[in-house]
């Protein structure tokens, strides 16, 4: 499988989500979608991502935009992980890696100074026709759900190439 690029279409895997459901991204056709992974559910980093997104929802909304979490966590523990927090939104329990290879965030990390495999915390903003407009990789969580909001407003108005 070919990797993502801007300006091209994105995959269109199937996985199961949170509320008893099978998303896929061509589901969302005519609405933007932003697409954030993220290492672990209920990791303090992981928690504050997902609650700057909640604290934007109804920007989100107003652009007609779509959110939805993924990561390699099982159905269950995104199920909590939603529940706990109050997310506004689906996450995707990606445990065969289709749609983490597919967008190439999994990554090689250092944890404790060991090398892991793991999930570089990565943003994709998808167009109505589902296009990749824009992608963040090494995403730092303070400011950056904001850098999305203000991509999305641009790719809108006609102004995100």
């Amino acid at each position: 499988m070919s990797k993502i690029a801007i300006g091209k279409p994105v995959p269109d895997i199937e996985l199961p989500a949170t509320g008893n459901k099978q998303i896929k991204l061509s589901d969302f056709r005519g609405k933007p979608v932003i697409l954030y992974f993220y290492p672990k559910a209920s990791t303090p980093g992981c928690t504050q991502e997902g609650l700057d997104f909640t604290a934007a929802i109804a920007k989100f909304r107003r652009q007609s935009a779509v959110i939805l979490g993924a990561s390699r966590d099982s159905l269950k523990a995104q199920e909590n992980f939603k529940a706990k927090q109050g997310f506004p939104f689906e996450l995707l329990s990606d445990k065969e890696e289709a749609l983490c290879q597919a967008f190439d965030v999994i990554k090689m990390k250092s944890m404790y100074g060991k090398q892991v495999r793991g999930i570089e915390r990565s943003t994709f903003l998808i167009d109505a026709e589902g296009i990749l407009r824009q992608a963040w990789r090494k995403v730092k969580v303070k400011g950056h759900v904001d850098e999305v909001l203000d991509a999305l407003k641009a790719m809108r108005a006609g102004n995100l190439h």
